[in-house]
Parts: C-alpha cells; sequence; structure tokens
C-alpha cells in the first residue's frame, strides 16, 4: 500500500473517531442537560417546600402565641383587694385588658383562639401544643366529654411515645373518671399500667386507677391496685396516701 493511500485511511479512521466522540458527547450533553433541569426542578420545588413549611410554622406559633396570651393571662376576682391604697382591682375596672374575673371566664376566651390555632395547622408543634391546652381547658371547665374526644386527637396527631402524646394519655383517663366514666376510665389508667414505656410515672398511674376502682365500687381490686403500688414504689410519693387508702 503507498504511503499516501495509508496516511489517507488514518486521516479518514482519525476523522470517524472524532465524529463518533463528538456523537457521543453532543448525546450526552443533552442527557445531562436534562438530569440538570431536573435537578433544578427538584431543588426549586424542595426550597419551596421547606421556605412554605417555615412559614406555615411561623403562622402557627403566632396563633399559639395568641390564644396563649388569653390562657396565661392573671385572675383577679372582683372582690380581690387593690394592691396599692386607692387603686381599684385590675378585674373591678371598667375596660381592664389582661385579666379575668374567674378561671373560668379566662379559659372561656382562651378557647376559641387555641382551637382555632389547632385547627389551622393541626400538625405542627404549635397546633399540637394548642389542642392539648384546648383539651385540658375543656376538661378544666367540666366538659369531659368533649375533652377525652380533644385528648384523643392531641394523642394521635402527637403520637403516643411524644411528651404531648404521653400527657393526652394520662388527661384523657382523668377526664373519663371527671365525667362518671369509670369502666372507661378503669381500662385506660390499666393500659397506661401495663405500658413499657418508663417514662409514664407508673406511681401516679396506680394510684388514679385505685382510685378509679373506689368510684366503681370494686373495692377489691382497689386495695390490691393500693397494695401494688406500695410494693413497686416504696418510695414513691403517693405511697402514703395508698397506705391511708388501705386503713379507710
Amino acid at each position: 500500500m503507498k504511503t499516501k493511500q495509508r496516511h489517507q485511511l488514518k486521516e479518514n479512521e482519525l476523522a470517524g473517531m472524532i465524529a463518533a466522540a463528538r456523537e457521543q458527547f453532543e448525546k450526552h450533553q443533552r442527557v445531562m442537560s436534562g438530569v440538570l433541569l431536573v435537578l433544578l426542578v427538584v431543588g426549586a420545588v424542595a426550597g419551596g417546600v421547606v421556605a412554605w413549611q417555615g412559614q406555615t410554622e411561623a403562622r402557627a406559633e403566632q396563633l399559639l402565641g395568641e390564644a396563649m396570651v388569653t390562657f396565661n393571662a392573671r385572675v383577679v376576682p372582683v372582690t380581690a383587694e387593690p394592691e396599692a391604697p386607692g387603686e381599684v382591682p385590675a378585674a373591678a375596672a371598667i375596660g381592664a385588658t389582661g385579666t379575668f374575673p374567674s378561671t373560668a371566664a379566662k379559659l372561656n376566651a382562651a378557647l376559641p383562639k387555641l382551637k382555632a390555632a389547632a385547627d389551622a395547622y393541626p400538625d405542627t408543634d404549635a397546633g399540637v401544643t394548642a389542642r392539648y391546652h384546648y383539651a385540658s381547658s375543656l376538661a378544666a371547665l367540666g366538659r369531659h366529654d368533649e375533652a377525652v374526644k380533644a385528648f384523643d386527637e392531641v394523642n394521635a396527631r402527637a403520637g403516643g411515645d411524644s411528651l404531648y402524646g404521653r400527657m393526652a394519655r394520662l388527661g384523657k383517663a382523668d377526664a373519663l373518671v371527671r365525667a362518671g366514666q369509670n369502666d372507661a376510665a378503669i381500662a385506660t389508667w390499666k393500659e397506661l399500667a401495663a405500658s413499657s414505656d418508663e417514662v409514664l410515672p407508673k406511681d401516679a398511674i396506680l394510684m388514679e386507677l385505685g382510685r378509679a376502682y373506689q368510684a366503681a365500687g370494686n373495692t377489691a381490686e382497689a386495695r390490691k391496685t393500693f397494695e401494688q403500688l406500695i410494693k413497686d414504689h416504696p418510695t414513691s410519693p403517693y405511697t402514703a396516701e395508698a397506705r391511708a387508702e388501705l386503713g379507710s
């Protein structure tokens, strides 16, 4: 083969390699461009979600804060003595703000604000907190059936192992007792007493379970429960109360 022909073949081979390389580059360039575009879209969506969540949490906390201002307001009875000579008690003053003449008045004013905060952002930390205080306010006002439902929702949204989940379960059991639903209360206290959750105050739970048995007229089970409390928690502050119940 002549030298000129060999050079031509090498040039053709090189040209083919360059063309193939360019084709592969362009092909992968299109793929990479598509991947980059997808990543940019995903990043923008994720950033939007994070920003939205931040705004949601901020708004939820704002609503909770507004409700808690009322929930934590001072109670100054109309008959209360003035703090200084010549002063009129805050609750007795016309147009007084920041105080209430009774706990019931304060809680009734806080209820709609707490419920609004809980319903607007139910799954946020602030929303769960608002619903717990809403439930506890209902219980304090004697609206026990409503309180039980609200405590159940707190537990469902917060999770049984969370702080508010645990508090809601305890609150529900107490509300059941106060509502006169002794069988349901006993079932709830027994479930709590048998739980493997070490954070729960088992001595306090056994004390309340014993009292629930008493309220139901089941003195035998009440006695067994108080004896269990004394045996399992000898250093508990509830032990003295349990001994007093056994001696009564």
